[in-house]
């Protein structure tokens, strides 16, 4: 998002899957999570089925809960469903509870029903999940380490692991060390680009452990940071009243660990850059970092990459997001569109751009020189909404750690299904593509449904814009709550929470 200008601002008929059940003696203080699933298949005829599911919650009573499936069948869909919310994105099916069966105490059941159609075969699926938890018959809890224990490996108590993990890229696929396919899931936190430059502080309210319950509320497991070059390096620019220089890095690693720590992985993303551009597209006059600019500068970027991948080498759970929004095509007019691809890449002298310009391979250097591994993100043009030649212009990264980054509102040029599918799908077929932005400039999520649909079909991970209580709704987009609590905003926070608690990274 480029405005920030004021703090202020089924089987045969009668197949059964049923999931083992196993016992544990557990402290009665101990926060505890897993389920068991039994699928049924009731009855079917040429084209449909009734089904039906028993879910048991062998962990500490949850007050509401979401069931989650996948489908084996590209043709296999609910219809109808009864004693549940049904929903159905590609082969995924969520099931959340209703007002009157959404308490389940440790051990507690209940039973919900649909009506489908199929075509060909009608496989049972096998990988249910409730609120996020595997449901493999396995009790999870925490140790006294807090490490979670028995067998059921390092997941929390609510699907997180604690602490993050680790991350690399595999081809086309984002994952973990030990090789698992990961999505980055979760929200955008502004303010750490724009509170020090204007002399309010650091962060727009508290980065403290109970805001992040308030995160791992939504089923949040990625945080995206926008962060000021000059803030960070402390130059003349910060006024009186701004965090700055050696204590604004420390508050940004202090809330980095500190999410890393809960089990969400961090994304620190270079927002607020130096450099005097007035041209199209131009959120300021100001030649010091007090907005959004077109390219990276040479004067203060290099160095800001440089510091930051030496603060955070050997913590391969941060991601490092090489600059927010580049937009060098509508600088030069959006005359030479080769052009605007090498400026992205290699930076120099940049049509339209005043001031020198550090391209995306001088940023990839910069971080590896340092020895960090960690994973880097970088953009296309059009404020990183068009990704058409992005593998031609790509950097070149040692060590193959390279995603790409798309952000999509509704007041894009992308904005359509096919595009994506053109566009995004085909670098998504070659790298991993996390969507670092997603938004709409209205009070709805409907946009965003269809953008989250998609990539949840792509296996894309997605991050919205904002976890900010502004009383935004509307021209400038919108904020996801209303609250340093998480009370959702009516109605995109909502549809937000809605979806997100219906995922799991893994």
């Amino acid at each position: 998002m480029t405005t920030r200008t004021s703090l202020a601002a089924a089987g045969a008929a009668g197949a059964l899957v049923a999931a083992g059940l196993l016992a544990a003696t557990l402290p009665a203080h101990a926060s505890t999570s897993g389920c068991s699933v039994s699928y049924m298949v009731q009855n079917q005829w040429p084209g449909g089925f009734t089904g039906n599911v028993s879910i048991t919650n062998l962990g500490s009573p949850v007050p509401s809960w979401a069931l989650t499936f996948d489908f084996p069948d590209t043709a296999q869909k609910v219809t109808q469903g009864w004693s549940a919310t049904w929903s159905q994105s590609g082969t995924q099916v969520t099931a959340a509870s209703m007002s009157w069966n959404g308490s389940l105490a440790t051990n507690g059941s209940t039973t919900i029903g649909f009506n489908g159609s199929w075509s060909g075969t009608n496989p049972a699926p096998t990988d249910f999940a409730l609120n996020g938890t595997p449901c493999t018959g396995a009790v999870i809890s925490p140790s006294p380490s807090g490490s979670s224990s028995p067998s059921a490996g390092p997941t929390g108590p609510s699907g997180y692991q604690v602490p993050a993990p680790a991350l690399h890229v595999a081809g086309n696929r984002l994952v973990t060390a030990d090789g698992s396919q990961i999505r980055l899931l979760g929200v955008n936190r502004s303010s750490g680009e724009f509170a020090c430059i204007q002399g309010n502080g650091m962060w727009d309210g508290p980065a403290d452990q109970a805001s992040v319950d308030a995160m791992k509320a939504w089923n949040i497991h990625a945080v995206r940071i926008p962060l000021n070059e000059e803030c960070w390096l402390g130059t003349a620019d910060v006024p009186a009243g701004g965090t700055s220089g050696a204590a604004y890095q420390k508050a940004v690693k202090d809330y980095a660990d500190l999410l890393v720590a809960n089990g969400i992985n961090v994304i620190l993303d270079l927002h607020w850059t130096y450099g005097q551009y007035t041209g199209s597209g131009a959120g300021c006059s100001d030649t010091a970092a007090t907005c959004q600019k077109p390219m990276p500068d040479q004067k203060y970027t290099p160095a800001f990459w440089s510091q930051v991948a030496t603060a955070f080498k050997g913590d391969d759970a941060v991601v490092f997001d090489l600059f927010n929004e580049p937009y060098p095509d509508a600088a030069n007019g959006w005359t030479d569109a080769t052009e605007a691809w090498t400026c992205l890449r290699d930076g120099g002298t940049c049509t339209g751009i005043g001031y020198p310009v550090a391209g995306m391979q001088s940023l990839v250097d910069a971080v590896r020189a340092t020895g960090a591994t960690n994973v880097v993100m970088t953009g296309g043009l059009t404020w990183t909404n068009d990704l058409s030649q992005w593998l031609a212009y790509a950097p070149k990264d040692p060590t193959g750690n390279l995603v790409a980054s798309w952000h999509s509102y509704n007041f894009n040029g992308c904005v359509t299904t096919s595009c994506w599918d053109s566009t995004v799908g085909t670098v998504a077929a070659k790298v991993p593509v996390q969507l670092g932005e997603i938004g709409q400039n209205t009070c709805a999520h409907d946009y965003i449904d269809q953008v989250m649909s998609w990539a949840d079909s792509n296996r894309l991970g997605y991050l919205a814009w904002t976890w900010n209580p502004w009383g935004v709704c509307g021209s400038s987009g919108n904020d996801l709550i209303t609250d340093w609590s998480g009370t959702p905003t009516s109605t995109f926070g909502e549809g937000f929470k809605a979806h997100l608690l219906t995922q799991q990274p893994h």
